[in-house]
């Protein structure tokens, strides 16, 4: 299923983790998949490129001063409940952020699962950006979002 995964730029310190989750529960906003990584330049310059070729949510300006200190920030991206609601919320408080579809799946929890879905990329010739994803010892299903080059291509794929 195609969904709209939130990217943005967080302080990288103590407590703005806490802070943003909890604006977010504050808001009943539920978040269904989050994953975190460092901003380093690598990221900083596909964030810029793809602020390029997307609808850009912050002005240009700041994401030029993200560049700058980007060892003072993490990359969070994430899926969640109400899209819209955590989008004017962001917004309303300053983060910059960018806008992604992804394609997340449920998928059986169990050994070869994963392989199955990257193979249906793979046979259809779509290279896979990033995937995260996770499952809780003994449950039966997990969730994985997958970042693939082709969308539309890949919505095709996985329709149900």
């Amino acid at each position: 299923m195609v969904r709209t995964e939130i990217s943005l730029f967080l302080n990288n310190a103590p407590g703005e983790l806490g802070k943003l989750t909890a604006m977010l529960a504050e808001a009943g906003i539920n978040i269904d998949a989050l994953t975190i990584q460092d901003a380093s330049e690598y990221v900083q310059v596909l964030f810029k490129a793809r602020g390029k070729s997307l609808k850009r949510v912050a002005p240009a300006a700041s994401y030029g001063s993200m560049q700058k200190d980007s060892a003072d920030h993490a990359l969070i991206r994430l899926l969640v409940e109400n899209t819209d609601k955590a989008v004017d919320l962001l917004s309303k408080a300053e983060y910059v952020f960018d806008l992604m579809p992804v394609i997340a799946l449920e998928i059986d929890n169990r050994p070869g699962s994963l392989a199955e879905m990257a193979k249906k990329f793979g046979k259809e010739g779509i290279n896979i950006n990033y995937v995260y994803g996770s499952a809780l010892p003994g449950d039966h299903r997990a969730l994985f979002i997958f970042c693939p080059e082709d969308i539309d291509l890949a919505a095709t794929i996985f329709k149900e």
